[in-house]
This record gives structure tokens, C-alpha cells and sequence, in this order.
């Protein structure tokens, strides 16, 4: 027995001459209006836009990346030959434009290819004193699977530039390079980023590859050993014994009678049945040396460059000699004052002193400037914000008046022993002692030890 199905078609006849057709089943109808083929139209215009202003883009990277400032001189040359050519029939403007075009078709297979290299930049220190040099090794190794062409590596060290010429390198060989970097002054060297370029002979079209890592070399001042810096002020192991009296302390300076508020523990006993009545001992009150290092940035105080790079040396050697001493260094100068708040902003500019090396790191970066407060104003905030303080030396140029260094003396503590160091280069080593202050003129780095292993801080 089998079932058959059919699908019928019945036609319906009207008296207006119309027939429809149905057929039994599921009939799908799509419509499209006018308003979705303009909003395509549309869609498409942007995307081609999108892509005509990113291919722009690339374009015009490419050209300034690779076109030289020549290379853009002879593209001009060809399009005024050009111009000219076709609106005036100049046989001349069409020979330039033929030359230009065909030195940048010769210079294009110059950039064939890519680079794939490794390159290792190796130091043989990051802190130099000043007058050395830093000794470096450059290596450059080609990973790629085929030969790179010659190029040229530019690493900038500091201001300047060194440039080295690298060979034709097969793939996996390695070019090797030694640096002498001078370091002759005080300062900090940055090098890098590291470009390494390839190019043409005429110079027109050039690419290049960049590393951005930049590699810093501190150069610190000079310095020299000095002496003790609190020769005539430590007593003991604990600390500066001073002219102020305290009840509790170890150094023991004399007994009194006992007032109401005393501590028992300090009652002397032998001293209370000598006498009949309650004694207590009575201490000098000791402190730890804490010293404060002052530079003065005003360029104006200064005869010139090598007299403020003798006076960093003089202050990097009194507060490194310090830290090794196991002293409480401040070292600070002035902080840069903004340009329309000079007078109503005063800062001042603290250096790190865990470690000699931090310290000289520190010292290594400061530089004169012209919005700087003066010696007088740092001294004053230095007075207010760090206190007991057991030594401050002030270290400036020659041009400073001794009535100026007078009121920055004064901005101290009484108790406080203030020392100026004048750094005059070429001068007779000299100390000067007023009430307020102690003077020392120091010609050559080395004056300041031997005037300070003379006694010169009384």
C-alpha cells in the first residue's frame, strides 16, 4: 500500500480578467527599498575614505621616514620639470624631471630587504669621576636568514654623536665594536636611543631602525679625603657634649639640690648625707653631630665654570666624608623657583646620602640656574626646617660679600658652628674667623683638607 501526496493548483477565474495561482506550501518573499541602497552606497564610500586616508597616511610616513631632505629636493626638481614640461613644451624642464626620476629609481634598490639584527651595548661602568672615561662594546649580530647589507649605527652620547660603520654581515655573523666614551666633566651621560640606518651613496633615500633603550652614566665630581668634620666637637661615642645643661644624660657635669619634679634615680646619695639635703646629678646634655652641606647655585656668585665645579668637589668631599663617618648629612641647594612666583616661593632641594654613591649620584646633576633663591634664603629655610643641626657648611664662588655670608651665618642657632667655604680658584688658602662664622678660601681641592687638618673649624 503506498500513500501519495499531492501538491494541486487551483486557478480562480474573476470577472475583471485576473487569474492568481496558489500552490499549497511555504513561500518566502523578500523586498528591497531604495532607502537600504543608499545606505550601503554610503557605507562603502566611508570604508574606501577610511582606507584612501590610511594609505595617505602610510604614504606620507613612509616619505618623511625614508626621503632625505636631498631625496625631497629632487622629487621637486620632478614635478616643477613635470609642470613645466607639459604647460610650456620645455625640452630643458622634462631633462630635469628624467634626471630626478631616474637617481631615485637608482637609489630604491638600496633599501631592499630588512633588517633583523640583535644588538648588545655593554658598559664597563656607569659611574666614572670626572677626567676618566667609560670603555664600552658594542655588538651587532644579524638574525636574519639573509645577508644584511652595510649600514651605519648612531648612538648619541649625551650631546654628541658616535657613529659606527657596520659591514656586510652574513646571516648569523656579528659585527663587533669598542667605544671610549670621555667623561672630562662633571655631569650625566645618556646614551641612546641607538638608530642603526642604511642608504644610498647620494644620501637621497635612507631607512632606519631604532632601539629605544637609553643607557646612563653618572659622572660624579671630584673629591678628596679630609679630615674628621667634627674635630673639636665629638666627646664620646654617643654624641657632641654642649654647653647646655639637661637632667638626664651620660655625661655627668655636676650635682644640685633636688627640686620638686626630679627623677629619684639621678639622686646622688653620698652627696645627700654629705650635705643633709636631697642631691641629684645634673648632666650636659650631648648631641649627635649632624651636619649640613649648603651649595649655592647662583651663577652670579661665581667667577666662572671651573670655580663652581671646584665648589660641587668641595661639598661632594665634605658630605661624603660625613655619610663614611656615620654622620647625620644633610646635603641640599636651592630648588628651582617658578618663573612667576619667584620671591613669594621658597624651596630648597635635598640630596639622597644613604651612601656615598647615592650622594655623588645626586651631585653629579646640579647645575647654576637663574631662578634660584639666595644663600641668605636657603640658609634660612635650611635653619627652620631641620634642626639640630651641629655644623653647617655654606659652599659658594668668590663674588659673595662678607656681609652676605654674615646673614646667612645668623640665620643659624647660636650653638651651631657656621663655616663658609670661598671657592676661588688659583687663590691663596686662607681662613678668616668672625663671631658669627669661620671663612675658608680654598684654591685647589686640596687646600680644604689640609686647612681642616690644621684646625681651621675651632
Amino acid at each position: 500500500m503506498s500513500i501519495h501526496t499531492e501538491s494541486r493548483l487551483t486557478r480562480t477565474a474573476g470577472s475583471t480578467g485576473t487569474s492568481t495561482r496558489s500552490r499549497v506550501g511555504t513561500v518566502t518573499r523578500t523586498s528591497r527599498s531604495s532607502g537600504d541602497t543608499v545606505g550601503a552606497t554610503v557605507y562603502r564610500a566611508r570604508v574606501a575614505g577610511r582606507a584612501l586616508r590610511t594609505a595617505w597616511s602610510a604614504s606620507i610616513g613612509w616619505v618623511r621616514e625614508t626621503v632625505t631632505t636631498a631625496g625631497l629636493v629632487l622629487l621637486a626638481v620632478a614635478v616643477v620639470g613635470i609642470a613645466g614640461g607639459i604647460s610650456f613644451g620645455w625640452v630643458e624642464a622634462w631633462v630635469f624631471a628624467g634626471i630626478a626620476i631616474l637617481l631615485v629609481l637608482v637609489c630604491l634598490p638600496f633599501l631592499a630587504g630588512t633588517h633583523d639584527y640583535g644588538i648588545d651595548l655593554a658598559l664597563g661602568a656607569d659611574r666614572v669621576v670626572a677626567g676618566s672615561q667609560v670603555d664600552g662594546r658594542l655588538v651587532l649580530v644579524n638574525r636574519g636568514k639573509r645577508a644584511s647589507l652595510p649600514g651605519v649605527v648612531d648612538i648619541p652620547v649625551g650631546e654628541g654623536l658616535v657613529e659606527v660603520h657596520v659591514p656586510l654581515l652574513r646571516a648569523g655573523a656579528h659585527h663587533e665594536e669598542q667605544l671610549a666614551i670621555n667623561a672630562a666633566r662633571r655631569g650625566v651621560i645618556d646614551i641612546g636611543p641607538m638608530t642603526i640606518g642604511r642608504g644610498d651613496p647620494l644620501g637621497i633615500l635612507r631607512r632606519e631602525l631604532s632601539w629605544p633603550e637609553v643607557r646612563r652614566v653618572y659622572v660624579h665630581p671630584v673629591t678628596t679625603a679630609i679630615p674628621s668634620t667634627s674635630a673639636g666637637l665629638i666627646r664620646d661615642l654617643e654624641g657632641s657634649a654642649t654647653t647646655t645643661l639637661s637632667n638626664s644624660d651620660l655625661n655627668f657635669h655636676a650635682v644640685r639640690e633636688y627640686v620638686p619634679g626630679d627623677s629619684r634615680k639621678h639622686v646622688h646619695w653620698k652627696a645627700t648625707a654629705k650635705t643633709g639635703r636631697l642631691m641629684v646629678r645634673q648632666y650636659e646634655e650631648s648631641r649627635h653631630a649632624r651636619i649640613a652641606v649648603l651649595v649655592d647655585l647662583e651663577p652670579v656668585e661665581f667667577g666662572s665654570d671651573d670655580e663652581f665645579e671646584l665648589a660641587v668637589s668641595a661639598a661632594a668631599s665634605l658630605g661624603v666624608q660625613g655619610v663614611r663617618e656615620g654622620r647625620d648629612v644633610l646635603v641640599a641647594s636651592s630648588g628651582e623657583l617658578p618663573e612667576l612666583a619667584r620671591g613669594a616661593v621658597q624651596t630648597i632641594r635635598t640630596f639622597p646620602t644613604h651612601t656615598p654613591g647615592t650622594l655623588l649620584d645626586g651631585l653629579s646633576e646640579i647645575v647654576p640656574g637663574r631662578r634660584v633663591m639666595r644663600l641668605e634664603s636657603v640658609a634660612q629655610l635650611t635653619a627652620a626646617t631641620f634642626t639640630d643641626l651641629s655644623i653647617a657648611f655654606m659652599v659658594t664662588g668668590s663674588n659673595v660679600p662678607l656681609q652676605r655670608l654674615r646673614q646667612a651665618a645668623v640665620a643659624f642657632p647660636a650653638n651651631l658652628t657656621a663655616v663658609v667655604v670661598r671657592a676661588e680658584p688659583g687663590a691663596e688658602p686662607s681662613v678668616r674667623t668672625a663671631r658669627e662664622l669661620t671663612v675658608i678660601t680654598i684654591g685647589t681641592l686640596g687646600d680644604l683638607a689640609h686647612l681642616l687638618a690644621r684646625g681651621a673649624i675651632k
